[in-house]
C-alpha cells in the first residue's frame, strides 16, 4: 500500500504504513499497543491502481496500534469590547492521541 486515505474524528488523514499520526480522543479504555481498525476508509493508491470510495470502500480497514494519549499546547481564547470593560480569557488544551499506522487488513 503506497498510501491511504482515512476519516476519524471529522477529519481526513494521508497515512503510508509505519507512520505516526496524531487523531482526535479516541476510546478512553485504550490503553498502549492496544490494536486500532480504521474502517472509514476513502481512497486507497497501491500497486494495483487506485480505488476510490462512495464515501467510504467496502470491507477496506486500517489496522494501526495505539501509542500514547497527550495534550496539545494550549490555545488561548479572548473576547474583548472595547469602552464597555468587557473581557474574557480563556484557554483550551486538546487531546490527541498519537498512532502508528501498521498496513490494510
Amino acid at each position: 500500500m503506497k498510501f491511504a486515505i482515512i476519516e476519524t474524528g471529522g477529519k481526513q488523514f494521508k497515512i503510508t504504513p509505519d507512520e505516526f499520526i496524531k487523531v482526535e480522543k479516541l476510546a478512553p479504555e485504550l490503553k498502549e499497543g492496544d490494536t486500532i481498525i480504521f474502517d472509514k476508509v476513502l481512497l486507497i493508491e497501491d500497486e494495483k491502481g487506485t480505488t476510490i470510495g462512495t464515501p467510504y470502500i467496502k470491507d477496506a480497514k486500517i489496522e494501526a496500534v495505539f501509542e500514547s494519549r497527550n495534550k496539545e499546547k494550549k490555545v488561548i481564547v479572548i473576547r474583548y469590547k472595547q469602552k464597555s470593560k468587557y473581557f474574557k480569557k480563556n484557554g483550551h488544551r486538546q487531546i490527541k492521541d498519537k498512532v502508528t499506522i501498521k498496513g490494510l487488513k
